[in-house]
């Protein structure tokens, strides 16, 4: 165990997001629970956060060997994610003052995002660390989906990341296609980026009773029920969903289909809801499927093995996806997830599960994928045990073993 004690740097947000009752994302629960398992194989590992709630304690040990530890460098509330590059200077001071005052010796630093990847190449210069790092999204590619200017990636983002994939030590890539952009579009020589794809808690994420489930959740059981579950931002083409949604209710009324929408904050009154949250309500109510469609918001994790299990598919339908953890989930409870070519889930599935596949911006040929699953039992019952047999050595113990040889490599 040559790299024993380790620096994860998460400056954005909160890997304990979840838990606290906050926005949530894949890169939380990736950063979370690899950490959980490196420090189960004996790791010491140290996640700095910046301090978002100045009431909320600053460590907080999570288990044996793992600790978050939040960092104060700006307001000690929610600032716009591309706001926080202007507090990187204060954060990384009074890192260095907590990593000095405690005299703690790191052997390797491992950072999420470029964001944290800027503040990871201080601590590789100060200390003489290795650097790794997880970029979870490339600029490059949300540029490439942006509709417009206020979606787009600044040159900043783009000039700091072509300097990562040139210092950084090692680069872990979440899926296949991400490993081919950073290749090519950044120039990012093979042997330095390794793909490491998300993991999935098993014992969380398994089949259950569908009308059970569909109980706990308040779901219609005469309803068959799809589901998109993330983020909601443009790139994640929730608004195709819409369109295939109209499309399908219009050709096949039969079917008695409705879509629940997993994620943002509802909380407070719908005029003040995200622009996005704003646009997908008006398409909803402009192609008159309200009635169809409902906004959930966002779940804990523990909660979404019932929506998951009460679901018959989950739309994965972005225009870019470095990966798409929801899908795994999914698939670990046995149901089918339908995802555009260009997530990175896609590359674990093959040509015989072309019927998951769709492409993005084509709402035409996603009502038709998701018909075609609901009218065909015996390919229904087929692709539901093949899906769960597809992440069977995808745990997150299974992730972490790999994480260690590319570490200790």
């Amino acid at each position: 165990m040559k790299y024993k004690r380790i620096a994860v740097i998460s400056y954005h947000t909160c890997p304990l997001s979840d838990s606290e009752g906050k926005e949530t994302g894949g890169m939380n629960v990736y950063v979370m629970e690899s950490c959980k398992r490196l420090a189960k194989e004996g790791y010491v590992v140290d996640i700095y956060t910046r301090s978002q709630d100045k009431n909320s304690p600053k460590i907080i040990d999570v288990s044996n060997n793992l600790r978050v530890i939040h960092i104060a460098a700006g307001e000690e509330k929610n600032v716009e994610k591309k706001k926080l590059i202007n507090h990187i200077p204060e954060f990384a001071k009074n890192l260095f003052n907590f990593i000095n005052n405690n005299k703690i010796a790191y052997d390797s630093v491992y950072c999420h995002y470029y964001l944290s990847g800027i503040i990871g190449l201080q601590i590789k210069k100060q200390y003489n660390l290795p650097l790794f790092i997880t970029f979870h999204t490339l600029a490059l590619m949300k540029n490439l989906v942006a509709r417009d200017e206020s979606e787009r990636e600044d040159m900043v983002r783009i000039k700091y990341e072509l300097m990562l994939v040139k210092k950084a030590d090692k680069i872990i890539a979440t899926s296949e296609s991400d490993r081919r952009y950073l290749t090519t579009l950044y120039d990012c020589p093979e042997n330095k980026v390794f793909v490491l794809t998300p993991g999935v808690d098993l014992k969380i994420f398994s089949p259950k009773n569908k009308e059970a489930s569909k109980e706990i959740i308040r779901a219609d059981k005469n309803h068959k029920l799809i589901l998109f579950v993330g983020r909601i931002e443009p790139l994640k083409g929730i608004d195709v969903l819409l369109y295939a949604t109209k499309i399908l209710l219009k050709n096949s009324p039969e079917i008695r289909l409705c879509l629940w929408i997993l994620g943002g904050d509802l909380t407070s009154e719908s005029k003040n809801w995200s622009k996005e949250l704003r646009r997908l309500n008006e398409l909803k109510e402009l192609l008159n499927i309200s009635t169809a469609v409902t906004f959930v918001g966002r779940k804990k994790q523990n909660e979404l093995p019932d929506y998951y299990n009460a679901s018959e598919i989950v739309i994965l339908p972005s225009q870019y996806e470095s990966f798409g953890i929801a899908a795994l989930e999914a698939m670990a409870c046995g149901i089918p997830v339908i995802a555009t070519d260009t997530a990175g889930v896609a590359g674990i599935l093959d040509k015989q599960h072309s019927s998951l596949i769709t492409s993005a911006n084509n709402p035409l040929l996603l009502a038709d994928k998701i018909t075609n699953l609901l009218t065909n039992g015996k390919e229904y019952e087929k692709l539901s045990h093949e899906v769960i047999k597809k992440v069977s050595d995808l745990t997150w113990e299974d992730i972490v073993k790999k994480l260690i040889k590319i570490i200790e490599n």
